[in-house]
């Protein structure tokens, strides 16, 4: 896991059969801007070359915090250290605690209602309002039949779903917890905690250490459905993230400036807004807790790794209070 400090971004120009090409590249360092900025004119000249040369390589570096272009770390506002455990703010605000090999697990239980429009079932009765138009030779009816019904249909549906959301998505958070609890039952050895979410609930393994990127967090990842796009994430960044802070939507903050929407490094003119943002966001979100602590599963083994890193956690979401989720 590397999470670097200091950042700073190289830009290199030249012109080559006479076209232009200009390239960008990143550099980090966990010492001074200066190595950050060496990195990335190093890496910059060495993408220029191999370009020049004929190599098919991006010519900039995606701006994605989030580790997932090669060989790029992830790119976030460190907010604190914590021996193997570092506390970044992502690019909506929320504080996020990464650990290089404390396995944590998403398990979201997103529900989707069952009721929708079948793409068929909408063409046919838009060709039928075409026909019954050209038929009654009103260009409005045929309109109105080929809008309306759809968007009648659609909205009637809509509200059904709509009704049933809060039981489905109960249904859905209970079968996740299920396969929590079958997966405890089929590993004894493990000790697992859970917490509940607003989205689902997480899972923290506290009898040993893992490998991100190695078959035991994948499989444990597969078998309680952790959510795809978190495994992913965690094989690329080869560290384990969870999210300590609320979410400001779900908090309902609504502050006259908004969350610049640069990412990290910001350019020194929106530092000021970005820190008069955090401070009315940390004042808000300390009536909320990020998850809640629901039960332990499994043996009682106890890593002092993963110790360490649940005594953080817990402290930061505020798992232990009964203040509302978000």
């Amino acid at each position: 896991m590397i999470i670097p400090h200091f950042w700073a971004e190289a830009r290199l120009q030249t012109k080559s059969a006479g076209r232009q090409v200009t390239v960008r590249r990143w550099g980090w360092s966990e010492m001074s801007q200066k190595d950050a900025q060496a990195l990335a004119e190093q890496r910059a000249k060495e993408a220029m070359e191999r370009i020049l040369a004929g190599e098919s390589l991006r010519r900039r570096e995606p701006r994605d915090t989030y580790g997932t272009a090669e060989g790029v770390p992830i790119r976030e506002e460190v907010v604190s250290r914590h021996d193997h455990a570092i506390v970044t703010r992502n690019s909506y605000g929320s504080l996020c605690l990464n650990t290089p090999d404390v396995l944590f697990a998403d398990v979201d239980a997103p529900w989707r209602g069952a009721l929708h429009v079948p793409f068929v079932g909408c063409l046919a009765v838009v060709l039928a309002g075409v026909v019954a138009g050209l038929v009654l030779k009103s260009l409005w009816i045929g309109a109105a039949l080929a809008i309306g019904i759809p968007w009648i249909w659609s909205h009637v549906l809509w509200r059904i779903n709509r009704a049933r959301r809060s039981d489905g998505e109960a249904r859905a958070k209970q079968e996740n917890l299920e396969k929590v609890r079958a997966f405890a039952s089929a590993h004894p050895d493990w000790h697992l905690r859970v917490y509940e979410t607003p989205a689902g609930y997480r899972v923290l393994a506290m009898h040993d250490v893992f490998d991100p990127q190695g078959d035991s967090a994948k499989k444990a990842f597969e078998a309680v459905n952790t959510d795809p796009r978190f495994s992913r994430l965690c094989a690329l960044q080869d560290c384990f993230r969870a999210r300590v802070s609320p979410k400001y939507w779900r908090i309902g903050y609504r502050p006259k400036e908004w969350l610049p929407k640069s990412k990290w490094p910001f350019p020194s003119e929106e530092v000021p807004r970005r820190k008069r943002w955090v401070e009315g966001y940390e004042a808000l979100a300390s009536g909320f807790a990020s998850c809640r602590f629901i039960e332990r599963l499994g043996s009682q083994t106890v890593h002092p790794h993963a110790e360490a890193v649940r005594a953080l956690h817990d402290r930061l979401c505020r798992a232990d209070s009964s203040l509302p989720l978000a």
